[in-house]
């Protein structure tokens, strides 16, 4: 059962990160479609600017499972802002408001920010590395460099 959920969160977190960075790409650079709202924010711009640096950044992180529960965390609460700003005025349900892929954005990513990236993330490679007890970088290269006497 394990290994059915870690395969299900591995495709959840890649597919909820991959989106998600896709559409800050095309809020950014204007491609896959282009932004929603018809043009690519000018630099530092607020919030458009912010909001796409932090879904092409932060749903990157998410897709590789790095820092997973910060990134998801702040992806959560930039979906949260975007509902509460600039979907709520227009009617309170999503269905109502267009406000549908913004809900189950900020919902997806404070999931994966309270389970994690799982045991197949780059945060869990990290932690198996650290718990093996390798300081000061890399293994070796021949698993036999240990024999060699040093005189």
């Amino acid at each position: 059962m394990d290994r059915i959920r870690d395969t299900a969160l591995l495709l959840a977190r890649t597919a909820i990160g991959l989106l998600f960075a896709c559409h800050g790409a095309a809020t950014l650079f204007g491609v896959l479609g282009g932004p929603h709202g018809g043009r690519t924010p000018y630099f530092a711009e607020w919030p458009g600017w912010w909001a796409a640096v932090i879904e092409l950044g932060a749903g990157g992180l998410v897709m590789l499972g790095l820092a997973t529960r910060a990134a998801a965390l702040l992806c959560s609460g930039t979906m949260a802002y975007a509902y509460f700003v600039v979907h709520q005025p227009d009617g309170l349900f999503p269905m109502v408001n267009g406000g549908e892929a913004a809900a189950l954005f900020s919902w997806s990513f404070l999931l994966l920010a309270v389970t994690g990236g799982g045991s197949w993330s780059l945060d869990a490679l990290a932690a198996r590395y650290r718990a093996s007890g390798r300081r000061g970088g890399l293994p070796p290269l021949r698993p036999d460099a240990s024999l060699i006497r040093e005189r």
